[in-house]
């Protein structure tokens, strides 16, 4: 028996409760893992809360770090005593040991730490098809001005400091004048506090007038309106979260007079098989290895304070990566 991170209902972060559950051996195409760091996601907060519906009762978590303890009938790429990293469906690692598919389970290189790999799989990959795969019709160029909301989150900071090697000038939005700050020491160009300015507005300004190729956001709700004001013309919106809820139902004629383009992007979409997944994968750890992006763990919680965790995630307290130690 081992300890687990469960719901029973969708709801607030007074639904997690840590349980113990059985851990059997893999079966064919499987892999036991004991985690050695957890990552801390908003896209758990979905699951628990509802937003995005999944079967009950659930084991939370979808990005992990650890050792292989044993591998199953019909995988290939892993062995027992491998370190690995992984962020990947179905979601359960929110735990000390759990057994899932092998298919998106990297070998982590002997250079990046548990902590770092249980930090940065889910969020530093994201960051990889946002600026690698979700490109405007135009393309990127060094020199280009994009927009990232959120910037000195997990996803964010990672962004900052890719966008900075590729050339791109990053224009970082963030809720606080010391979130800007991190913002910028990160790679971001230009920071602006939502709070206090409007940030399309400013993002005109910047541009003399022109705006942007693209805008990537995972706010959502709030910053939906803005966001397409900031897109010059044929510009992309990249959708790819929803922390302050869900974009309302829009008329694509608001597109038309920029011929605007919208996406909705998810990360597992572009997880289409494991050579996909590693490739990746390898391009993550590569720049992480090369110093061009490294991860920062400002909040470290037990498992057992899950709940702390979420909420202070939900509150938007936190800053770059948080990691949950089983």
């Amino acid at each position: 028996m081992v300890l687990a991170v469960q719901i029973e209902r969708n709801g607030g972060p007074e639904e997690m409760k840590l349980v113990q559950v059985q851990v059997g051996a893999p079966g064919k195409g499987e892999v036991r893992v004991r985690h050695h760091a957890i990552g801390l996601n908003f896209i758990d907060v979905y699951q628990r809360s509802g937003l995005y519906q999944l079967p009950l009762p659930l084991q939370l978590g979808m990005e992990g770090a650890g050792v292989v303890e044993a591998v199953g009938e019909g995988v290939d790429h892993l062995k027992e005593g491998d370190r690995v990293a992984y962020a990947t469906n179905p979601p359960g690692s929110y735990s000390e040991v759990r057994v899932m598919p092998a298919t998106f389970v990297c070998k982590l290189p002997d250079a990046i730490s548990f902590e770092t790999g249980a930090a940065m799989m889910l969020k530093g990959m994201t960051a990889q098809y946002l600026l690698k795969k979700a490109k405007p019709v135009e393309g990127l160029n060094p020199g280009d001005h994009v927009l990232f909301h959120a910037a000195a989150g997990g996803v964010g900071l990672i962004a900052c400091q890719w966008a900075r090697a590729l050339g791109l000038r990053l224009i970082a939005t963030a809720g606080s004048e010391e979130k800007c700050q991190l913002a910028l020491a990160n790679g971001a160009d230009v920071a602006i506090n939502y709070r206090t300015e409007d940030f399309s507005k400013r993002v005109h300004e910047i541009t003399g007038g022109e705006g942007v190729k693209v805008v990537y956001d995972s706010v959502g709700k709030d910053t939906w309106e803005g966001s397409l004001q900031c897109l010059r013309r044929f510009g992309l919106m990249v959708s790819f979260g929803n922390a302050s809820g869900p974009v309302p139902p829009f008329a694509p004629a608001a597109l038309a007079p920029k011929s605007l383009y919208v996406t909705r992007q998810t990360l597992f979409a572009h997880l289409s098989s494991r050579q996909a997944c590693q490739a990746m994968a390898d391009d993550l750890f590569g720049v992480v290895a090369s110093g061009e992006v490294k991860i920062h763990i400002e909040q470290r919680f037990a498992l057992a304070d899950v709940q702390e965790a979420h909420r202070a995630l939900e509150a938007r307290k936190t800053t770059g990566s948080s990691i949950l130690l089983p």
